[in-house]
């Protein structure tokens, strides 16, 4: 009976706002509470699970792992517990925040025109956007959907397919007319080819040359993880980039791009899904409405 007695979720409230705020006496005023009395209930809690959960010290709090690995469930089971109080008071309608990973690209040219509709239709939903082109943990970064694109590696992560996108080869006039416009893949090798800096799938340029696939490296002065920085970088006339074609339709069309060796693009489609963590229960309202949304509205966009 006396295992019933303890206020589990205000243990860990106060535990996650230590880690949060940086120490007891951040917290204790955050939860109205006195730092040692802060202490001792961290203390407790420690006694409790036996195991030690942070390094006290005199400057700062440093997280033990097995701090870490409870501050990363707590922190699950807070929100989880404030979602099931907002939609039993919502009845279910799509409330509180959504953090969502995506790709630089993806999230200026397909995400950012359709975000005010999706504002308008879930005014209660807000949105963390955090930006990278390369693959994170969705647990560690505590991120409830990601936006990847390319082929999906075994996971215990659920997908939703939003799309897919032709890739081609494209420069800037005023590179061309610097360095001379590329009519055979071998042209190719005298040119300045930008790439990415983390790993592909597919290493290098694919292209048909006489009836045959090849890949060609990117070898060029300039290297970089994101996919739009390269865009940039392309239509500044620094060298030739392969990239989405929704990221440069725009580009194309007002003659800041111009596509190159069409004739030699094998025609390949990358792919772009949703993906989520697949967690035995029902999503949360507001992450379904994401999904649904995206699912529906994304694919359209994607072909122009």
């Amino acid at each position: 009976m006396a295992r019933l007695e303890i206020n589990r979720s205000g243990e860990m409230d106060v535990f996650v706002r230590v880690v949060e705020l940086g120490g007891f006496s951040a917290a204790a005023r955050a939860v109205r509470m006195t730092p040692s009395a802060v202490s001792k209930l961290i203390a407790r809690l420690e006694g409790r699970l036996g195991a030690r959960l942070v390094n006290r010290s005199t400057r700062k709090l440093q997280l033990t792992p097995e701090g870490s690995a409870f501050y990363d469930r707590a922190t699950r089971i807070l929100a989880d517990m404030e979602e099931a109080e907002r939609a039993a008071a919502s009845g279910d309608r799509p409330v509180g925040r959504i953090r969502l990973n995506t790709n630089a690209s993806f999230s200026t040219h397909i995400l950012a025109p359709l975000l005010p509709e999706f504002l308008a239709r879930y005014p209660d939903v807000s949105l963390d956007i955090v930006q990278t082109d390369a693959v994170i943990d969705l647990m560690e970064e505590r991120m409830d959907v990601a936006v990847r694109a390319g082929p999906l590696k075994s996971s215990s992560l659920i997908a939703r397919k939003l799309g897919a996108t032709r890739m081609m080869i494209v420069g800037a006039p005023s590179y061309l007319a610097r360095a001379g416009e590329p009519k055979t893949v071998a042209d190719l090798e005298k040119h300045n080819r930008l790439g990415f800096c983390y790993l592909r799938s597919i290493e290098g340029w694919p292209l048909t040359s006489g009836g045959q696939m090849i890949t060609l490296p990117t070898i060029g002065n300039i290297q970089t993880s994101d996919g739009e920085a390269l865009r940039v970088m392309a239509v500044a006339g620094v060298g030739l980039a392969r990239l989405a074609a929704f990221a440069v339709r725009e580009d194309i069309r007002a003659g800041r791009l111009q596509p190159v060796l069409e004739d030699c693009n094998p025609g390949d489609l990358e792919e772009v899904h949703a993906v989520y963590l697949g967690q035995g229960g029902p999503l949360p309202a507001r992450v379904r409405a994401l999904l649904d949304f995206l699912a529906e509205r994304a694919a359209p966009a994607f072909r122009g």
